[in-house]
């Protein structure tokens, strides 16, 4: 594979780096910007602390940044984030948990189905912040309660096709978080997003529970392809990317050459 080897590190080329530096190795230096990605994971893989080390490192770098929840409260994330050691100091949280209100009788729709009012009313909310705002980087959590929003599955697809077309030529990276709670794992937004990180929790029926990561696919650059392991701790997500003995034997002359990633890697 070394005709995909090319240089990475070439100014035309972008990165937007994760703040997490095993994954950014895996990613051959970061995120493509400005782009929509997939991240899959059951509920306890760590996308929410993935995600908050993603909006923390462009905030430390002065980006606006966005994290808008449909399934946590901002007393939840904050919490989270303290158990790291965190300070979520310049991000935005935007909490669109129904109210306790919603579940009186009198706040139940009668002529009109919900999805109707209330994926309009969540949609018209995010975009309105997105306007005010211009955050560089936006996390969604998550799209099991945007598929309960939107009702069936044409018009989730149609509200996602929305939302790729209204954050092309915004300067937005956006991260959706799907945990894989409403039904498996949904092959139409890995379709239209531009990159798929999946994260797996596996029980062993012998020794430690372990945790892995794979990156599907990051359209027009490099990864590092195959399973990584990672850790979750105080401080966020450890990860570990995969040894390969040719990639090592190679890294001394790859370092020479000025590749971000040493050869062999993917690129789709």
């Amino acid at each position: 594979m070394n005709d995909l080897s090319k240089k990475t590190n070439n100014p035309a080329i972008e990165s937007s780096a994760t703040g997490i530096s095993g994954l950014d190795d895996i990613l051959c230096g970061g995120l493509t910007p400005n782009r929509l990605y997939l991240i899959e994971g059951v509920p306890g893989s760590g996308k929410t602390t993935l995600a908050l080390q993603y909006l923390i490192e462009g905030a430390k770098s002065g980006e606006p940044v966005l994290y808008v929840t449909l399934s946590e409260t901002e007393e939840e994330l904050r919490a989270m984030a303290r158990s790291h050691g965190w300070s979520l100091d310049g991000i935005t949280i935007r909490e669109l948990v129904p109210p306790e209100e919603s579940l009186q009788p009198a706040e139940q729709y009668t002529m009109f189905h919900p999805a109707e009012v209330e994926l309009s009313e969540t949609t018209h909310t995010i975009l309105s912040d997105v306007e005010r705002l211009k955050p560089a980087r936006l996390v969604f959590d998550s799209l099991s309660e945007l598929r309960l929003l939107a009702g069936d599955p044409l018009r989730y697809r149609r509200q996602l096709l929305a939302l790729k077309q209204f954050f092309r030529g915004r300067r937005c990276t956006v991260l959706l978080l799907d945990d894989l709670t409403s039904s498996g794992r949904d092959l139409q937004v890995q379709s239209i997003a531009h990159g798929v990180l999946v994260l797996e929790q596996l029980t062993p029926e012998y020794g430690a529970d372990r945790r892995r990561m794979r990156v599907l696919k990051h359209r027009g650059r490099q990864f590092r392809g195959g399973y990584h392991d990672y850790l979750i701790g105080t401080g966020g997500l450890r990860v570990f990317p995969r040894l390969i003995a040719l990639e090592h034997r190679n890294r001394s002359e790859a370092t020479r050459r000025g590749y971000t990633c040493s050869p062999p890697a993917v690129m789709m």
